[in-house]
């Protein structure tokens, strides 16, 4: 498998490129619009035909670059099937598997962070989009968020998962690559409680700033990222 883990400065976003080295064929998970020529490029060094692009959640704080990548490169859009964006060409449900050449991706629904984010899972390599992220979670407080659903999204998922699972999130803001489940199960902050209650009531009072650009953020994504 080929593997590449690219990161918008901006809006601290992590995009991923994952390909099957045998039939050159390859997906994005959460691409930013303003670096899909960079990510062009970085398919033809590699010589990779970029067939899927999936986007975790509707985000709030960039616009998605799947629209263009499509249009690109013709590749499928692909979100879970509780988005609310009639844009997106296909939409799969808990526990589907995605085929690209020989990789299998499965989705997982997660809510929490919103009310469409799902999570994939590449073999061992577990992509969390805002819903696990390193040391963190997701905020609730925003487009259908429910800290109730993070908790069961979180705990009766996600922790559900060998400890070894690498977890790669759609974000970090201090520099961190990579975690892995059993990392998170002993050392996230947010996962040291003793039941939903506990969480429920550190996320009600985070008290965050909403991202700046999150009504046009978002009325775009729906379309994603076309104007």
């Amino acid at each position: 498998m080929i593997f590449r883990q690219l990161f918008d400065k901006i809006s601290s976003t992590y995009t991923y490129l994952i390909a099957s080295a045998k039939g050159r064929e390859a997906l994005i998970i959460d691409p930013v619009l303003e670096n899909i020529e960079a990510y062009i490029g970085l398919l033809k060094e590699l010589d990779l035909k970029l067939v899927k692009v999936i986007d975790t959640h509707i985000h709030a704080d960039h616009i998605t670059g799947a629209s263009k990548l499509n249009k690109e490169t013709n590749c499928s859009t692909i979100m879970g099937e509780h988005t609310p964006s009639e844009a997106v060409q296909i939409k799969v449900k808990n526990d589907e598997i995605i085929k690209v050449d020989n990789l299998k991706i499965k989705a997982i629904y997660t809510p929490g962070h919103t009310s469409d984010s799902y999570s994939f899972l590449i073999d061992n390599y577990l992509f969390s989009g805002d819903t696990l992220l390193i040391n963190s979670t997701g905020r609730t407080d925003f487009q259908n968020g429910s800290a109730k659903d993070s908790y069961e999204s979180i705990f009766n998922k996600l922790l559900k998962l060998p400890e070894e699972t690498f977890l790669y999130p759609a974000h970090d803001y201090k520099g961190e690559k990579v975690s892995s489940i059993g990392n998170e199960k002993k050392f996230n902050p947010r996962l040291q409680v003793k039941n939903v209650d506990d969480y429920i009531e550190i996320m009600n009072n985070l008290n965050l700033p909403k991202p700046k650009l999150i009504d046009t953020n978002i009325v775009r994504n729906i379309k994603l990222g076309d104007i």
